[in-house]
């Protein structure tokens, strides 16, 4: 199977195309711009998770792994989407979240109950006094990682939101059950996976507290330079030795369907990271937020894409400069668009573009009142949360929400973006877009 240096590109589904007039960009609104997606000549799409869920954290918190939610259509819909981006010899990758689950999952809410059942140990729980955690581990979003459950009397563990409990992966039932979900989507028909943050897995049995860094050790967490997460060495709450060998669990069920994985890696050191959960047995590549980062300097990016191919013979990255978590590049790099891309497109690995990224797009400013992202509510204004890069696409200029939506958008449309729209760049040889494809191109002949 040919996976290697391939160009994927990354679809937010909310916010690429609503065909209902929702304000919500939709499966259906996927289908109709396959042959836009064709054009650019990538190889395979991922796409951002559309499971049904209360979207608390936009999708990343499921409350069913099977089932599409109807705010993006159904299965059906998914189905016909999958056999038309195969038509046209484009291969189609999910965004799977196993380490943790939506708190109106099914399982959680049995885990939850007092009285003993199947599911009592499929999260982790921890016991202690209501106002005082089991230990210094910290959330993502902000605040302890442990929330007291009043109904069960103890604490669980969260290392995003609240209402995304993390599972016990140390319960081979859990492990199983995910191996099920892996299944059912590759039986599908779908061609690989995208694990969101696969190091946080596992979690150290003994609860022991993590160190804290010296301040000269501390790196700002990608995209949230104030945040107190970045104060600790995470030794014990992600990044588990025991995730090395699950890995090589779902790789030999990957192989059977000739499917292919892309690990998420928020860690301490993502590159090292990186390199040991990516070879023949386990991840075919992972990415981190290397290039991510509002500190990142991109004259040093050939020094480490080489150096980690150097250090690193038998693993293998897959390079982003923009995704839905991070400021868009265009916004973060006092460099022209085309060069910016000229460079992406030139790296050994495979590489992601975020939609938008082919149109030069610049991460949108948003008010207060306009915020939907809890991770900027607990963070404002020091840092404003993830919803600037996830604002509608530009399809039409001349078009109410240039093209988007014939309702109303569930984040405002940059007004910024009209000039970048897709027919306007469609038709100018020298725009932005028509670039890109030509430089996607030339990769595939080299």
């Amino acid at each position: 199977m040919d996976w290697k240096n391939k160009v994927i590109y990354q679809i937010y589904p909310r916010s690429f195309m609503d065909s209902s007039g929702s304000g919500t960009g939709d499966l259906n609104g996927i289908k109709g711009k396959v042959d836009y997606i064709k054009n650019l000549g990538v190889d395979y799409v991922w796409i951002s998770p559309f499971f049904k869920s209360p979207q608390k954290d936009f999708g990343y918190d499921v409350s069913n792994y099977r089932k599409v939610d109807k705010l993006f259509g159904n299965n059906d819909d998914f189905k016909d989407l999958v056999e038309l981006f195969h038509e046209n010899d484009i291969k189609v990758i999910i965004d799977l979240v196993l380490s943790h689950t939506s708190d109106e999952h099914k399982w959680f809410r049995e885990s939850s109950k007092k009285v003993k059942n199947e599911y009592t140990d499929w999260y982790v729980w921890a016991d202690g006094e209501e106002n005082k955690p089991p230990n210094n581990w910290l959330s993502v979003f902000g605040g302890s990682s442990w929330k007291w459950d009043q109904q069960k009397e103890q604490f669980y563990l969260h290392n995003f939101l609240e209402s995304q409990p993390d599972l016990n992966f140390h319960n081979v039932a859990v492990q199983n059950q995910m191996l099920n979900e892996i299944q059912f989507w590759l039986d599908f028909g779908i061609d690989g996976f995208r694990f969101d943050v696969i190091n946080f897995l596992f979690h150290d049995k003994g609860l022991r507290n993590n160190p804290y860094k010296d301040a000269s050790e501390v790196r700002p967490l990608g995209f949230n330079k104030d945040n107190p997460y970045g104060l600790q060495h995470h030794k014990f709450d992600n990044t588990q030795i025991d995730t090395l060998i699950y890995l090589e669990k779902i790789r030999k069920l990957l192989d059977k369907y000739n499917a292919i994985s892309i690990g998420e890696i928020v860690s301490d050191n993502p590159l090292k990271t990186i390199a040991d959960y990516t070879n023949n047995q386990r991840l075919h590549m992972a990415y981190c937020f290397e290039f991510l980062s509002d500190d990142f300097n991109f004259e040093t990016v050939d020094e480490i894409v080489n150096n980690f191919f150097d250090q690193n013979p038998h693993s293998w990255p897959c390079w982003a400069f923009s995704n839905h978590d991070a400021t868009r590049i265009a916004s973060r790099v006092n460099k022209p668009p085309k060069e910016i891309m000229e460079k992406l497109l030139s790296l050994r690995g495979n590489v992601c573009i975020y939609q938008g990224e082919e149109l030069g797009l610049r991460n949108s400013i948003l008010e207060k009142k306009d915020i939907r992202d809890p991770f900027g509510l607990n963070f404002w204004p020091k840092f404003k949360g993830r919803d600037g890069c996830r604002t509608p696409l530009p399809w039409n200029s001349k078009q109410k929400n240039y093209g988007f939506s014939s309702g109303s958008p569930w984040l405002p449309c940059d007004k910024k973006f009209e000039k970048l729209s897709v027919d306007i760049q469609e038709n100018d040889k020298n725009s932005m877009l028509n670039f890109t494809r030509e430089k996607i191109s030339q990769r595939k002949i080299n």
